[in-house]
């Protein structure tokens, strides 16, 4: 266990758009918080590392590649014996290889799926153990308005956010009576590096499906995974929060 009870929260993807306003938002709560890294962006990571040091932010990272079962289980067995056993896990890590289905290869679906949706067991699987015994524990998956209403071109995508959903319901009830919550959120489309390079006509149209009539900002998503993650918001579990501007209403 942590020695001065602070609780230790790991961000798969940590670095990336979305996972650095989670980390930010939850260090913002208190928490001691670990951002996962793909290691080949070891440079990346040690840069986004110093220059949140700069702002305030003591952050550790980690390397693993969560598509990997034995990398994550390392990953977790190094982060226990440095730091601590992980209080709050949010599964952020994913990417997209977008294609028509009679056009998508094996490997654009494979990597997907491993990296999206393995990810969530081959991570999770190492912190339930802990999170039980220590009668506390929040984890949050982030799927996709897109696992909600399916997408064209984006048959990996949709099947990998949307096997988040059920991955999240069956995980809550088998820790519910252990002080652990499962639960997911699904951002709509949010601005970050990866949608700023969308080309701006598809941006617009994009944009126009959205009742709000703009994208979300990473802190929108941030906000939600830390209300999730709070020590007060013990009896909800199971659900899926919608941060979509509208765009899909359930």
């Amino acid at each position: 266990m942590n020695m001065n009870n602070q609780k230790i929260a790991l961000v798969t993807g940590g670095t990336g758009g979305i996972g650095t306003a989670i980390c930010l938002a939850l260090a913002d709560q208190g928490r001691k918080v670990i951002a996962g890294y793909f290691p080949p962006e070891k440079e990346l990571a040690e840069t986004w590392q110093q220059k949140h040091k700069l702002d305030g932010y003591d952050f550790e990272i980690v390397a693993c590649d969560v598509s990997d079962f034995e990398s994550s289980q390392k990953m977790l067995h190094d982060v226990e014996n440095t730091i601590g056993a992980v209080d709050i896990l949010v599964n952020c890590a994913g990417i997209t290889r977008d294609k028509t289905l009679r056009q998508m290869t094996p490997d654009q679906w494979d990597s997907v799926l491993r990296t999206n949706l393995d990810s969530a067991f081959n991570v999770t699987r190492h912190v339930v153990e802990s999170m039980s015994q220590n009668g506390f524990g929040r984890i949050v998956n982030i799927s996709s308005v897109n696992g909600q209403k399916g997408q064209f071109g984006q048959a990996n995508y949709s099947a990998a956010k949307a096997g988040l959903h059920g991955f999240t319901k069956a995980v809550a009830q088998e820790l519910a009576a252990k002080g652990v919550t499962v639960n997911s959120v699904s951002p709509g489309y949010v601005k970050t590096d990866m949608t700023d390079a969308i080309p701006e006509d598809v941006r617009d149209a994009i944009i126009q499906q959205v009742p709000m009539g703009r994208m979300a900002l990473p802190d929108e998503i941030a906000y939600v995974v830390s209300f999730l993650t709070d020590d007060r918001n013990t009896y909800m579990t199971g659900a899926n929060l919608p941060v979509n501007g509208g765009m899909y209403m359930t």
